[in-house]
């Protein structure tokens, strides 16, 4: 386990950055409650894998070989083979908590997003204002249970205008994915 690069961490602040914008600082600054002492969070790469785990934690877990290390703290995200950074749905608690976008699904539609579908303007409940196309939004049921994460494929005024069959938000991640990709694991 090793602390990112400058490169790699350009890659992650930007993709967290499209989702939370400026509460980003929130996530980097935050201070953590567990072990002895003031720490704080960190990013951390192990297998081309994110960690986003405290400080006390890490220093505690320097006992295990990396061979033998599976994973510590929340998996925020991976690298690709071709070097680019995704989010997976490990990440979604902490986007939720500080996402800058959001869209609120009504419950006809949940199902339909829980399986990986994407967001139609029929099922779109509520979008907070000033959302552009290509913002990443953060998708909750009605009740405010955060389901998954997407990109915004309309702005909140073209979605006014939209035909019913329309896109809105273009899935990315969704909380099924845990039942659909349980054979994988």
């Amino acid at each position: 386990m090793r602390p990112l690069d400058e490169k790699e961490t350009t890659a992650v602040f930007e993709k967290l950055f499209k989702f939370t914008g400026t509460n980003l600082k929130h996530i980097v600054e935050r201070p953590s409650l567990e072990g002895p002492g003031a720490s704080r969070y960190c990013f951390r790469l192990h297998k081309n894998r994110v960690f986003y785990v405290s400080d006390s934690l890490l220093k505690r877990a320097t006992n295990i070989a990396r061979d033998r290390l599976v994973s510590l703290g929340t998996c925020i995200g991976k690298f690709t083979k071709t070097g680019s950074f995704r989010l997976t749905i490990q990440s979604l608690d902490l986007i939720a908590a500080h996402s800058k976008h959001k869209v609120w699904l009504k419950p006809t539609s949940e199902m339909s997003f829980l399986y990986g579908n994407h967001v139609l303007k029929s099922g779109l409940g509520r979008i907070t204002e000033n959302t552009s196309s290509g913002d990443g939004v953060v998708v909750f049921s009605m009740s405010d249970v955060p389901l998954g994460f997407g990109v915004s494929a309309k702005s909140t005024q073209d979605c006014r205008k939209l035909d019913p069959n329309g896109i809105v938000v273009l899935h990315q991640a969704d909380i099924g994915e845990y039942l659909r990709t349980e054979d994988d694991l």
